[in-house]
């Protein structure tokens, strides 16, 4: 099954792992609070240009395994899914809001990765360098992934 994204002038299979934490690492997700974070985000599928691939809640934290557009930063996909899912956490369990001291749901930081499905950083250097008759490196500082 193709998982690309296609547009009329694009294919692309961009996917990335975000982890939020709770403000103030706060033990508060409990199974109906994840219930209802998946049920938000299915919401914001059918709404904005994230396709949400896995949702994983810990207590004090959301893992998302999320596919979207070139034209979506991971700072807008993030602010996304954290405004939408906060704003709605606080309607719906005021108590919550409480608890975090009126606060935000989820902190300002969070995790972000990219994920690949067709090689890691090794695999994809190798392709390109193998690319035609004569490869030219054209960057000679070593990357830092942090």
């Amino acid at each position: 099954m193709d998982q690309h994204i296609k547009k009329r002038h694009n294919k692309t299979l961009l996917l990335y792992h975000l982890v939020f934490p709770v403000k103030y690492r706060k033990t508060i997700i409990e199974v109906h609070i994840s219930n209802f974070i998946k049920d938000i985000c299915i919401a914001i599928n059918d709404r904005y240009e994230i396709q949400f691939v896995e949702i994983v809640t810990d207590e004090d934290h959301v893992h998302f395994l999320v596919q979207s557009v070139p034209t979506m930063t991971v700072e807008g996909i993030v602010r996304t899914i954290k405004s939408l899912t906060a704003r709605m956490v606080f309607q719906s369990f005021p108590s919550i809001k409480k608890e975090l001291w009126g606060g935000s749901f989820l902190t300002s930081g969070y995790y972000a990765n990219t994920v690949g499905q067709y090689g890691n950083l090794d695999v994809i250097k190798n392709y390109i360098e193998n690319q035609g008759k004569e490869y030219k490196q054209i960057y000679t500082e070593q990357l830092r992934l942090w």
